[in-house]
């Protein structure tokens, strides 16, 4: 359920030429200024073996199987979820300056708006250059389509500051919220797998299509940027439009019943995308993103009896539908008690302290994912679910945060990575993501 006004990820497959022929950079790895130089149009015919396929029969297979890269927003935001997510943290490389900043995006959004049509990140591709040369692209995306790739950009706040010191001259445009985010109870958070002065969310429906993504992405930041940690996902864990149906996470419950989809316009735009009347100007329309890496005690877990989750979660595990009656999406009675007086939505569900009711009106859109990493040292699963959220204003985050602080599930999960950023608006034909902050 797509319009143009609330999801850039709209089906698109113009023909337009939307090179950066102006700003693709000289200095990149890989040579894709010279595709964008010599005013190569996108749609090239060169090097496209792996944007011609027909789409793979999917969940999805009656939508579109492109989303334009550029757009009002950034598509991924409130594109219909994929099924596969590859996220990547980076940090800018030391003695980089503001022109290796702007000529990195620039060659990201080249790139980018290549591979979300199902083409090579430059026209001459994996295999159409010189053989003598290490090709442009690493082919192992070769005779697949799109796959309904969306690619998201962020920009963390160690991108505007470092203990005081303005790395790029761009300090004076830092938005006043964009702040680490503050700590919460039962964080156990890695800092090597947290923060980043810059982030990539490639989803897409195969998940070689989302790791070529950021494979290449990070090929063409070398000498500019380095990934600091990434983390990839399966099986979303919320949905974004109403054709889809409501996932499960690795608990085995319904997850994001309630989520924000694209089709409601007021939602979106009160929670999710920034204003003309919010500051800086340069972020309306875009939106802030909090990822959170979050463990989930599998073993612990699964040996809780089914009642006792049920009245963790507030949720019959079966339909989805809130304890005190209805099916998945009626509305929870946070008045409704049973024979003795007890409240069917206990005081410490994580439904009953995660709803808006209870925080204020307080509403975000999710795009999380489960995620298995192998086993721990004791042999356990590494697993969990990586959160994904889209805010105005990071604070709507931070209050739904601190209200959990009660949430009986936190004896079952630990947070252990955590990131914010200001994603801006989408970019325009023949320009880049990002560009308004640096007008």
């Amino acid at each position: 359920m797509t319009d143009d006004d609330t999801q850039s990820g709209s089906a698109s497959d113009s023909g337009a030429d939307p090179s950066v022929e102006a700003g693709v950079s000289r200095r990149g790895l890989l040579g894709l200024v010279g595709a964008g130089a010599a005013g190569v149009a996108i749609g090239a015919s060169a090097g496209m073996a792996g944007g011609l396929g027909v789409a793979r029969a999917t969940e999805r297979a009656s939508a579109a199987s492109e989303y334009d890269f550029f757009g009002l927003h950034q598509a991924g935001i409130t594109t219909p979820v994929q099924d596969h997510m590859h996220f990547a943290a980076f940090d800018m490389m030391a003695r980089t300056d503001r022109e290796d900043l702007i000529s990195l995006l620039q060659d990201w959004s080249y790139a980018a708006s290549r591979m979300t049509r199902g083409l090579e990140v430059s026209a001459t591709g994996a295999v159409g250059g010189s053989p003598e040369a290490p090709p442009d692209d690493t082919g192992e995306a070769l005779g697949l389509t799109a796959s309904g790739l969306t690619i998201t950009f962020g920009f963390g706040p160690t991108l505007f500051t470092v203990d005081g010191v303005d790395r790029f001259g761009i300090a004076d445009r830092r938005p006043t919220v964009l702040e680490r985010l503050p700590a919460f109870l039962g964080d156990d958070l890695d800092p090597d797998a947290s923060g980043g002065d810059l982030c990539i969310q490639a989803c897409a429906d195969d998940p070689q299509v989302a790791v070529h993504a950021i494979r290449n992405l990070s090929r063409i930041a070398f000498g500019r940027a380095k990934i600091r940690w990434s983390q990839m996902g399966f099986g979303r864990t919320s949905r974004t439009t109403s054709a889809q149906a409501t996932p499960r996470n690795l608990f085995g419950y319904k997850d994001g019943t309630a989520n924000i989809l694209a089709d409601d316009r007021a939602s979106l735009r009160d929670h999710v995308w920034v204003a003309d009347s919010d500051s800086p100007a340069w972020m309306a329309g875009g939106s802030y993103l909090v990822a959170r890496k979050i463990a989930m005690l599998i073993e612990t877990w699964d040996r809780v009896r089914l009642s006792e989750q049920n009245t963790i979660i507030g949720r019959d595990k079966g339909e989805g539908a809130p304890l005190s009656g209805g099916d998945e999406f009626t509305e929870p009675d946070f008045t409704a008690t049973d024979a003795a007086g007890a409240p069917l939505m206990p005081e410490t569900s994580h439904v009953r302290l995660a709803h808006p009711d209870m925080n204020g009106g307080v509403r975000i859109l999710r795009r999380g994912y489960n995620f298995v990493d192998g086993n721990t040292d004791l042999g356990r699963l590494d697993a969990g679910l990586f959160f994904l959220s889209y805010q105005r204003a990071p604070e709507q985050f931070v209050t739904l945060q601190r209200s959990l602080s009660t949430d009986v599930m936190s004896e079952y999960i630990r947070h252990t990575g955590s990131g914010l950023w200001a994603v801006p608006p989408g970019a325009t034909p023949g320009s880049y993501v990002g560009v308004g902050l640096f007008a």
